[in-house]
C-alpha cells in the first residue's frame, strides 16, 4: 500500500558508520542530521542521503562572546524578598539563583531600569533612598518601614544557554558552557549574517539548514536549590528577549517606556495562562516584527546558497510566533516539532507557510528522559516509551497530517535496545500508511464546527503553552488531547474579534479554564459586547460548552457572566445563606457519559429549575446543561484526557447539536479510535492501549467485529459486496 523508505530523519554519529546506514536502512531514512554535540564522518556524508545541519545561531560563539560580553542575552529578576527588622535592608540579588545561569549586568544603561519596591505596600522606593554596592552584589535600603518587605527588579546576562546548560546537568556532558548573543545590537547582527554566509559556503554537503528556533529561548529560571531546580518555567513568555537597547527600541516605536516591573508583574512574571494587556501584547508585537526581520535575512543567506531553511519550533523559538501573521513572510521551507502528544502534532501540522511540516518523536536518544527518568540507561524501557507516545500521536495523523517524521540525539544509544530498533521499524512503516492515505483522501468530519475561544486566539492555536506533561492540570490542554483526534473541524477565536458574523459558521464554542486565565478569557469578560454576542449567538442556535470557571469575573453577581445561558452560579461563598436548588441528575444521559470519569466542583450552584444536571457525582455537579432559545449552554465540572473521556466529549458534543448521538461510524472500545477516508472507502482502526482489543464497530455498511493488537492499526477498504476486508 505504501513505500517503505522515505519521509524519515535520521541522527547519524561518526565513529558509528555501520551503524547509521545499516538502521537508516531499517527506519527507510532518506535524510540524516547531525545533533548537538555530533559529527557526521564523509562516510555518512556520501551515503546519498539528503544531509540536514543543525544550527543554534545564537549559541556557537563562545570566542566572540568574550570579546564582547555586553552582547549576551538577558532577563530582569527579581530579588528574594526580605523582611526589614532593623533601621536599613540590605537586598542580595542573586541570592537563590543559579549562579552560572545568571551575572548582574551593572552597566550604567542597566542601572536605569531597576526598582526597588515595598512589597507590603506595594509602592516603588525613589532612587534616592537606595544605592546598589557591586562588591557584595547588594542593593542598600535606607529608611525603610519596620516588618515590610522588599525586593529588587534588576538585570541580569544569562550567561549559559538554557538548552545546553540542560544538557549538561542532565547528561553530564564536559564540554564548554555555550553562551549566546543577542541579535538586537546591530553589530551582532552584521556578525552572525557573515557567519552564517561563511559557513553556508563552508558546508556545500548540507542540504537542509536547520535552524534550531532562532533567537530567545523560553523563560526558564533555575534556582540553586536541587529541591526546586526550576522556579520559573513558561514555553511561551518574553523575559529572556529584553535588553536595555530592546527597551530604548520600544519607547521609540510605541511612544512610552516598559519598566521591570512590566515583566517581573508583582512576581507572578507573564506566563501564557496570564491574560496579557495592552503593554504586553505591544512588546510581543514588537518583539515578533524584529525576530521575523533578522530571521528572514538569515533564510535569505541559505537561500542564495541553494539549500533550504528549516526551523525547529521548540527551544529558542520565542518571537517566531508560527501562527502569527509574520510567520509566513519569513520564507521557512519547512517547520519542526518535538512532540509528545496528539495536540502537539496538530500544533506542527496546522502552521501556514513551508511545505515540510516535521515531527520529532520521542524518546530523544539520550539516557535519560525530561523529567530525569531512565530512558537509554538501566531502568528504561525505550520502545515502550516510543509505542506510548507515538499511539497520542498517531491520533493526531490520522486527522490531520505532516510530511515528515525523525528522531533526534546519540544514534549508539540504540546498541543493546534491539526491541526500540524494531519499534521504530515499524512506527516509520506506519506513518508511510497514514501519509499515503492522505495524499490520496481526507477523513471524515462530522459537524459540528467548534471554535476554542480564549484571550489568545489563533495566536496560541493547539497549545496552551507546554508539553502535555508539564501542565496536566489544564482543561484546555486535556480538551486541545482529545479533540486532535476527533472527527470535527476545529478553530481558534479571540474575545476582540467576537463578532455574529464571524460566529455565524459556528457551532459549538468551548470555553475552558479557571477564573481570570487568558484561556477562560481574563479581563475580556468585563466586556457586556462580549456577553451580549454571545448570548445573541446561542439564542440563535448555538452551544456554549463552559469548563470549570469560564466566563467567571471579579465582582459578577452571579459569579459567571454566562449564567442565564449556563444556568449556574459560582459561588465564592457569598450566598451562605441562600437556598438552594436540589441536584438531581437526569438519567437518561447515563450513556452519553459511558465510561467517563469527571468530578463536580462544590461551589457550583444551580440557578434555577430551567437548568437540567445531566451528571451529578456524591451531590456536586458534573455537568449541566439549559436551554437558552434555539441554542443551549452546557457546563462541565472539569475535563482530564483518557479515552473515555475523549469519547464522552465526541458524545457530548455531537449531542450539544442534535438531541441525540448520532454517528455514522462508531466503536464500543474506548481504547480504538476509528477514521473513515470518504473517498477510497478506508476504514482505520488504532488502539491505543498496550493491551489487544476486540471491538464491534458499526458502520453504514454493516458491523465489523476486529481484534486488535496492543498499540495496533488495522486498515480495511470497502470490496463491492459492501464489506470492509
Amino acid at each position: 500500500m505504501s513505500e517503505t523508505i522515505g519521509f524519515f530523519t535520521i541522527p547519524g554519529e561518526s565513529g558509528y558508520e555501520d551503524l547509521t546506514l545499516n538502521l537508516a536502512k531499517r527506519w527507510g531514512a532518506d535524510c540524516v542530521r547531525d545533533c548537538d554535540g555530533t559529527k557526521l564522518s564523509d562516510q555518512i556524508l556520501n551515503s546519498g542521503m539528503q544531509v540536514y545541519s543543525t544550527l543554534c545561531i545564537i549559541r556557537e560563539h563562545n570566542e566572540y562572546v568574550r570579546k564582547h560580553p555586553e552582547h549576551q542575552q538577558q532577563v530582569f529578576l527579581e530579588s528574594k524578598r526580605i523582611l526589614c527588622t532593623g533601621s536599613s535592608v540590605c537586598l542580595p540579588l542573586l541570592d537563590g539563583y543559579f549562579k552560572k545561569q545568571f551575572q548582574v549586568n551593572e552597566s550604567v544603561d542597566s542601572l536605569r531600569y531597576w526598582q526597588v519596591f515595598d512589597r507590603t505596600s506595594q509602592k516603588e522606593i525613589p532612587s534616592s533612598d537606595w544605592k546598589y554596592d557591586s562588591l557584595s552584589q547588594s542593593v542598600l535600603v535606607s529608611n525603610p518601614h519596620a516588618f515590610h518587605e522588599y525586593s529588587v527588579d534588576f538585570m541580569a546576562y544569562r550567561i549559559w544557554e538554557e538548552i545546553n546548560m540542560y544538557n549538561h546537568v542532565t547528561n553530564d556532558w564536559n564540554n564548554e558552557p555555550l553562551r549566546q548573543l543577542d541579535p538586537r545590537y546591530p553589530e551582532v547582527r552584521e556578525y552572525l549574517l557573515q557567519w552564517l554566509d561563511a559557513w553556508c559556503n563552508s558546508h556545500r554537503e548540507t542540504s537542509i539548514v536547520r535552524f534550531t528556533s532562532l533567537f530567545y529561548n523560553f523563560v526558564w529560571i533555575w534556582g540553586d536549590d536541587e529541591n526546586n531546580r526550576h522556579l520559573f518555567t513558561d514555553w511561551s513568555s518574553y523575559d529572556f528577549t529584553v535588553s536595555p537597547l530592546a527597551l530604548d527600541q520600544f519607547v521609540s516605536r510605541f511612544g512610552y517606556s516598559l519598566s521591570a516591573e512590566d515583566f517581573i508583574n508583582s512576581g507572578l512574571r507573564n506566563p501564557s495562562h496570564v491574560a496579557w494587556e495592552g503593554k504586553m501584547m505591544d512588546y510581543l508585537d514588537f518583539t515578533n516584527q524584529f525576530v521575523s526581520s533578522f530571521a528572514k535575512e538569515l533564510v535569505d543567506v541559505v537561500h542564495r546558497y541553494g539549500k533550504k531553511a528549516y526551523v525547529f519550533y521548540d527551544d529558542s523559538w520565542v518571537g517566531m510566533e508560527p501562527y502569527g501573521h509574520r510567520f509566513s513572510s519569513i520564507g521557512f521551507d519547512g517547520i519542526i516539532k518535538c512532540v509528545f502528544s496528539a495536540f502537539e502534532t496538530r500544533m506542527c501540522a496546522g502552521v501556514e507557510g513551508p511545505d515540510v511540516h516535521e515531527i520529532r518523536l520521542h524518546p530523544y536518544l539520550f539516557p535519560v528522559g525530561l523529567g530525569g527518568s531512565p530512558t537509554f540507561t538501566d531502568g528504561g524501557n525505550p520502545a515502550l516509551d516510543a509505542q506510548k507516545y507515538w499511539v497520542q500521536i498517531r491520533r493526531a495523523l490520522l486527522r490531520s497530517p505532516v510530511q515528515r517524521i525523525g528522531l533526534g540525539g546519540y544514534l549508539h544509544l540504540t546498541e543493546g535496545y534491539p526491541d526500540f530498533v524494531d519499534c521504530i521499524t515499524g512506527i516509520a512503516d506506519e506513518f508511510r500508511m497514514i501519509k499515503d492515505l492522505h495524499q490520496c483522501d481526507s477523513p471524515l468530519v462530522y459537524r459540528p464546527r467548534i471554535a476554542i475561544l480564549s484571550k489568545w486566539g489563533k495566536l496560541r492555536s493547539w497549545t496552551c503553552g507546554g508539553h502535555f506533561h508539564e501542565h496536566p492540570d489544564l482543561d484546555l490542554l486535556n480538551i486541545l488531547e482529545s479533540l486532535a483526534g476527533l472527527p470535527f473541524e476545529i478553530c481558534f477565536l479571540g474575545f476582540d474579534e467576537l463578532s455574529l458574523d464571524l460566529l455565524d459558521d459556528i457551532d459549538v464554542i468551548i470555553n475552558a479554564g479557571i477564573a481570570t486565565s487568558s484561556w477562560s478569557g481574563g479581563n475580556a469578560w468585563c466586556s457586556d459586547t462580549v456577553v451580549e454576542i454571545l448570548n445573541r449567538w446561542v439564542w440563535k442556535g448555538g452551544t456554549y460548552l463552559a469548563v470549570n470557571e469560564a466566563s467567571a469575573f471579579p465582582g459578577c453577581d452571579t459569579g459567571l457572566r454566562m449564567a442565564p445561558v449556563l444556568g449556574l452560579i459560582l459561588d465564592d461563598g457569598s450566598r451562605l445563606c441562600h437556598g438552594r436548588w436540589p441536584i438531581c441528575e437526569a438519567r437518561q444521559y447515563t450513556t452519553l457519559f459511558g465510561n467517563a470519569s469527571l468530578f463536580g466542583k462544590s461551589n457550583i450552584l444551580i440557578l434555577d429549575s430551567e437548568t437540567e444536571i445531566i451528571k451529578a457525582e456524591e451531590g456536586r455537579i458534573v455537568a449541566a446543561s439549559r436551554s437558552f432559545g434555539a441554542g443551549r449552554g452546557v457546563y462541565l465540572s472539569e475535563f482530564r484526557y483518557t479515552a473515555a473521556n475523549t469519547k464522552m466529549l465526541e458524545r457530548l458534543l455531537l449531542w450539544c447539536c442534535t438531541n441525540e448521538v448520532h454517528q455514522a461510524f462508531s466503536c464500543d472500545c474506548d481504547d480504538v479510535s476509528l477514521t473513515y477516508f470518504v473517498n477510497k472507502k478506508i476504514l482505520v482502526l488504532s488502539n491505543t492501549s498496550n493491551n489487544e482489543k476486540s471491538v464491534h464497530c458499526e458502520t453504514p455498511y454493516g458491523l465489523i467485529i476486529e481484534t486488535i493488537e496492543p498499540f495496533g492499526m488495522v486498515i480495511m477498504a470497502k470490496g463491492e459486496s459492501n464489506v470492509f476486508s
